[in-house]
């Protein structure tokens, strides 16, 4: 077979063991099973930047895919597309789809979603700054199916009181949502005045036109369930307020460069 006698040996000497090669992919692979049973919503690209941030180690997204797809192993969360609907008549669109705000508090958009736990639904709406993807209001409320006002007035409180703690009450803020019932209201409204606020609305039925919003409410809810298993909360608002902790000090995110919310604004000198 004109093989050398000692290239013979060596090749008898490591038969049957693995090289550093596959050592490391099934170092890989056991990180990336750890990271997936704990947050099953997690793409490969933020398994990836969570393994190399724990670790230290050098390895591309495409790698991170290719273990993960040997593995059988990928997001859980779900992604829904929404046809375009007709004008506001409340408030005109004045984003227009440009959320790319070069500072805090310059757009801010706002949402509800329900929330099931221990057999009860109950009403979570948020606020978030678009500059950094943060959470700066919230309420969690017995479900009204979006329309309590109370858990409406008590997050925009949480919100306004955030933008004049850091400083930004005088800064024009764009405060963009749905034509939802409470966030069209004179009522609700006029808890804006005096804030530096212009109004911006989505047209009806198209959350295409607030997909910054549109799209966090659904990988948050897949966090919330899959991750958190917040059904098994023994008290929503702890487990609502836990999870906007982690959500703003811990949770990685790709549109930030693989950093968290308030570590991106900070490292860009914002209060």
């Amino acid at each position: 077979m004109d093989v050398s006698r000692s290239g013979y040996y060596k090749w008898l000497n490591r038969k049957g063991t693995i090289n550093n090669y596959q050592k490391n992919r099934i170092t890989l692979a056991d990180e990336i099973k750890n990271i997936h049973k704990h947050h099953s919503t997690y793409g490969y690209r933020a398994i990836a930047q969570n393994i190399r941030n724990k670790t230290g180690w050098l390895f591309s997204d495409n790698l991170c895919h290719k273990v993960s797809k040997s593995l059988n192993i990928r997001s859980k969360a779900r992604k829904t597309y929404v046809p375009r609907g007709e004008e506001s008549i409340t408030y005109p669109n004045i984003v227009r789809g440009n959320f790319n705000p070069s500072r805090p508090f310059q757009i801010v958009v706002s949402d509800t979603t329900i929330i099931h736990c221990r057999g009860k639904s109950y009403d979570w709406t948020f606020y978030v700054d678009v500059y950094n993807n943060e959470i700066i209001g919230s309420d969690v409320s017995p479900s009204k199916h979006g329309a309590g006002v109370p858990n409406h007035f008590s997050a925009c409180k949480d919100f306004l009181e955030a933008k004049i703690k850091r400083g930004y009450k005088d800064l024009e803020t764009i405060f963009h949502t749905d034509q939802g019932t409470v966030y069209s209201s004179k009522a609700f409204n006029k808890l804006l005045d005096n804030y530096t606020i212009k109004r911006s609305m989505s047209r009806a039925g198209t959350p295409t036109d607030n997909p910054v919003i549109e799209s966090l409410n659904g990988w948050i809810k897949n966090e919330l369930y899959k991750d958190f298993k917040i059904y098994l909360a023994d008290d929503i608002n702890v487990a609502i307020k836990d999870y906007i902790n982690y959500f703003n000090t811990q949770r990685l995110a790709y549109s930030l460069k693989y950093k968290t919310p308030i570590q991106y604004r900070t490292e860009q000198g914002f209060i």
